[in-house]
């Protein structure tokens, strides 16, 4: 396909600007900040006239077929909550119209675990967490992924033809932050804010690939995790010292990640293959 990539040169992003070209895309990025070349247009994305322009094709080429979203603040306390707000949801309501109003009928975009009631300050309403339960903001930027969902659902009402899928990314880490990964065992509270969990980038631009080749038209969301947790300790030790009052629906092995993604396995056909285990002695 020929894509157009968001925040081609965030952490995940390059990363998957990567993957998708060695997948057969051509993959155009767009981003406020990137060098000059082949596969980039500096774009605001919070200036609606330059998104729209940019999805049309730039300098005479040819339209785009899919969108990849994945520009935004990418996390709480980087900017202001405003700051943040403003940003994101412009950002995203200028794509996600701009590629409705160009014709283009596939968007995949970043949502994040954070709507899943991250820090977990109040429990989960069960472990493993999926995709069943109602969003659980606790910060502007997950308010904002909330929203997002909520539009993309509304947008694929009015444009029955339109594929709109949220991959709620876990924690994104690459090859050189796993060296950290063995301190975490001494506090069991110190990952605990994401159940423990971590999206090694290449499986999340695995997952992207297979979004837009199967997703089908309207709306759906997806937990995109590893397979694993961060942790060596087993899952029903954390569990009984950090959320002993929780419901524990059985199934698991014990360092199988407590971000279910069983629904992406399923409708998805994902299947991570990277974890940190395979990098740390």
């Amino acid at each position: 396909m020929r894509i157009a990539l968001t925040g081609s040169t965030g952490k995940l992003g390059t990363v998957v600007a990567r993957e998708l070209r060695a997948a057969g895309h051509d993959v155009t990025g767009l981003d406020v900040v990137g060098a000059r070349g082949a596969g980039f247009v500096q774009v605001d994305l919070t200036d609606y006239g330059q998104v729209v322009d940019a999805l049309g094709g730039v300098d005479r080429a040819a339209p785009f077929e899919a969108v990849v979203h994945l520009a935004a603040v990418p996390a709480s306390g980087i900017r202001t909550d405003v700051a943040t707000f403003h940003n994101n949801m412009a950002s995203t309501f200028n794509v996600f119209w701009g590629a409705a109003r160009t014709g283009i009928r596939r968007i995949v975009y970043a949502s994040s675990e954070t709507v899943l009631g991250l820090p977990f300050d109040v429990p989960p309403p069960y472990i493993p967490v999926d995709e069943e339960y109602a969003p659980r903001p606790e910060s502007v930027y997950s308010i904002v992924k909330v929203l997002e969902e909520q539009l993309a659902r509304e947008l694929v009402r009015w444009h029955p033809d339109l594929s709109i899928t949220a991959l709620r990314f876990s924690n994104v880490m690459v090859p050189e932050d796993y060296a950290d990964f063995p301190s975490y065992d001494a506090d069991a509270l110190a990952r605990k804010w994401n159940l423990w969990g971590y999206i090694d980038a290449r499986d999340g631009a695995q997952a992207i690939d297979r979004a837009l080749r199967v997703a089908p038209v309207g709306f759906d969301n997806f937990i995109i995790a590893a397979a694993d947790t961060v942790m060596s300790r087993p899952n029903d030790e954390l569990i009984a010292e950090v959320f002993p009052g929780v419901e524990v629906h059985a199934g698991f092995a014990q360092n199988e990640t407590l971000l279910s993604i069983d629904k992406a396995r399923r409708l998805l056909g994902y299947d991570p293959q990277h974890s940190w285990r395979d990098c740390v002695g």
